[in-house]
């Protein structure tokens, strides 16, 4: 590799897991409940929302997380009648809450008061309150302002005994993530001080000697509002991780005046992992820093439902180190944000949240219980819906709650999901970095690669585990690289290590390319990663539709269609072996061109694949490579079947299956069954093969699952 500026993120000491405890004289159940708003409604409301709880097996609430104005009307001014009123009422009726920190959106009196709370866009627009995080992540007044919340909330809920954790914010981020106010500046010229030590250091990671962008101190760093052309792409990077910072920042800083006062309960704060893309905050390093990680996840309507909330799932455990983990929020059905809000499928709404807890989450919680009357969100669908508890989503609700109820008493508790031999990495800067408008094409910038690999494996009949790129992997058999664009020496050791020792690397193009500061690797692509694959990139090869006779895809020797994107591999390694080569005519300069190729390493090996293939044809240029690859043994013969298994330390198993497809499909049950939704769990005589366990063989419908117990 060449000597460059190397910028890894330090190691970071990770929180002491927590999770919420039950109420005095309860058991530990898995949680189950969602977001109460009972300010948005009368008293005797109360009453019939606690009824319908108990009826429905809720255990705990989410309260107060857009209660500032309830709370301190007017400034200085504190009641908490409400709430002391509210949490009383539910605690004795044995429902435990989850009291966020009120500070997701501040009241109208403190954006008038001070204006300079206000969040600048991009180019020097206001963003007025009237909506919610009309905040900036780096206002002084707005942290002090915050932090007295925190505090006279502790001080008041610090003896409560049906407190069991505490919500920091709400989605950070989720409307105020970019800000480009003086504050903003300010704080981001410090951040770059504190990263990088001198001013020649910012300008040898972001390359400033190009376009006279060289600067003398750090208070010549401005943060990038509206230029008359391309911003720098070193600088736009290392912009977004510290915009998330910064709210990690102050995340941290409501947690540790939370926790000051209270330290014997728990933080969290909703993380929002969903779409399989890459998201403006950095959640794997934000998990480090919570005592236990929660998210907010909505489905993504149409045939990838299931597939994105596996995906989204599986990182949400790695991003949990395979420790328990709370799904804050879901839908019961339709969300009412999207320009269509398209309803659940019958069946989904207890697939999905089992789908959830088969990938690790201790909780199933909703936004919201009640459905709103009247605001932004009055046709979110909600746990009671505005047809009241004579309605097929309340009688699911309490369904899902008598489910939930007989897996925690069959001991589901306690189990940790089983790790996958794939591994599928995912790194949320490398999304970031390949968001910019400067790259060879911007049909990547949705960073969808990692999901596509998932999928692919899920059509082969293996459930493959999504992993942060500097989470646990190394002791998997398989590791799928795709789309890592930022990769330091580290990294790059880590995954020669593992394939020297006979695991299997499979790296995909725009793998290795630049080192954390977006500096291009010399020599060739994949820099970063060219003795590992055995091949040298000199060129790359878009593809697109946008002029009359580019090329918009290469088809493969092996039958496969590359789209969007090719490497010109111009070299291969003398002991590497090319599996597949594009065919195209001799014009295009692609003809015969290597597109898929095997090395050997150590007692491991490589395998590159050098273009965009969908799914479906990742799957099928697998196939005749599974014994090469390690996987053969991992192939199961009903791929139509998603199967997840979560494991006791008593070494029982708790399998989860659920139908990925829009069919009927035959399935192989194993033990005892515990849930059966939209299944014929079978009703054959098991048979038992000696040294497993006893199967029977079963149907599932679509959006239905069938959860069995083995024992060891």
């Amino acid at each position: 590799m060449t000597d460059q500026t190397q910028t890894s993120q330090k190691q970071q000491t990770r929180q002491p897991w927590r999770w919420p405890q039950p109420l005095a004289g309860k058991n530990s159940r898995i949680w189950y409940g969602g977001d109460y708003n009972p300010e948005q409604w009368p008293r005797e409301v109360w009453q019939e929302d606690v009824r319908l709880m108990k009826q429905a097996g809720v255990n705990i609430v989410s309260l107060a997380i857009f209660s500032w104005s309830r709370l301190e009307p007017a400034e200085g001014q504190w009641d908490f009648s409400l709430f002391d009123e509210v949490i009383d009422l539910l605690g004795s009726n044995g429902i435990a809450v989850d009291l966020a920190t009120a500070t997701a959106s501040p009241p109208m009196w403190l954006a008038k008061a001070h204006p300079e709370i206000l969040p600048i866009d991009e180019d020097g627009r206001t963003f007025w309150p009237g909506a919610r995080q009309n905040w900036r992540p780096t206002s002084p007044v707005y942290r002090r302002y915050a932090l007295e919340m925190c505090r006279h909330l502790a001080e008041h809920y610090k003896d409560n005994p049906y407190v069991v954790a505490w919500h920091l914010g709400n989605e950070y981020g989720c409307h105020n993530l970019y800000d480009y106010s003086d504050d903003a500046n300010a704080a981001f010229q410090k951040w770059c001080e504190e990263r990088y030590g001198t001013i020649d250091a910012v300008n040898k990671a972001w390359g400033t000697d190009f376009w006279s962008q060289r600067m003398t101190s750090f208070d010549q760093i401005l943060v990038p509002r509206h230029v008359n052309g391309f911003p720098n792409p070193g600088k736009l990077l290392d912009f977004k991780r510290f915009s998330s910072d910064a709210l990690l920042d102050f995340c941290k800083a409501e947690r540790d005046a939370i926790e000051a006062v209270t330290p014997d309960k728990p933080c969290t704060t909703n993380f929002m992992v969903s779409g399989a893309i890459a998201t403006g905050i950095d959640y794997d390093r934000w998990g480090a820093d919570m005592d236990f990680v929660s998210n907010d996840h909505y489905f993504t309507p149409g045939d990838d439902h299931l597939s994105e909330l596996a995906f989204s799932a599986s990182l949400m455990d790695g991003i949990a180190r395979n420790k328990p983990w709370l799904l804050m929020e879901h839908s019961t059905s339709a969300v009412n944000w999207r320009p269509v809000n398209y309803r659940q499928e019958p069946g989904a709404m207890l697939r999905d949240s089992l789908a959830h807890l088969a990938f690790g989450a201790d909780g199933i919680l909703y936004f919201q219980w009640r459905q709103s009357q009247a605001g932004a969100e009055k046709f979110h669908s909600a746990m009671v819906p505005h047809a009241g508890a004579d309605s097929q989503i309340f009688r699911d609700v309490c369904d899902q709650g008598r489910v939930l109820s007989d897996l925690t008493d069959a001991g589901v508790l306690g189990s940790r999901v089983e790790s996958s031999k794939v591994a599928i990495l995912f790194d949320n800067e490398s999304g970031w970095a390949l968001q910019h408008p400067t790259v060879p094409t911007q049909k990547l910038a949705q960073f969808t690669e990692p999901f596509s690999w998932w999928k692919a494996m899920a059509d082969l009949g293996i459930t493959a585990d999504v992993v942060p790129v500097d989470g646990k992997w190394q002791d998997r058999g398989v590791v799928v690289v795709p789309n890592v664009y930022l990769m330091d020496e580290g990294l790059a050791d880590r995954l020669r290590d593992f394939a020297r020792e006979g695991g299997t690397v499979i790296v995909t193009y725009m793998s290795g390319i630049a080192d954390r500061s977006d500096r291009i690797w010399l020599g060739g692509y994949p820099g970063a990663l060219r003795d590992l694959t055995g091949v040298r990139v000199e060129e790359f090869s878009p593809m697109g539709d946008d002029f009359p006779g580019v090329p918009d895809h290469l088809d493969l020797d092996n039958g496969a269609t590359a789209h969007d994107f090719a490497d010109v591999v111009t070299d291969t390694a003398d002991d590497a072996r090319v599996v597949s080569r594009y065919t195209a005519d001799k014009a295009s300069g692609m003809d015969g061109v290597p597109a898929i190729v095997l090395h050997p390493y150590g007692k491991g090996r490589s395998l590159y694949v050098g273009c965009r293939l969908g799914d479906t044809d990742i799957a099928g240029s697998l196939k005749p490579l599974l014994g090469d690859l390690g996987l053969a043994g991992l192939v199961r013969s009903t791929p139509q079947i998603l199967r997840v298994v979560r494991v006791s330390p008593d070494g029982t198993k708790f399998v989860f299956l659920f139908n990925r497809t829009r069919e009927a499909v035959s399935a192989r049950v194993e033990g005892e069954v515990l849930v059966a939704s939209q299944a014929d769990a079978g009703t054959a005589a098991a048979a038992q093969v000696a040294g497993e366990p006893e199967t029977t063989e079963g149907t599932i419908f679509p959006a239905g699952l069938i959860v069995s117990r083995v024992d060891d």
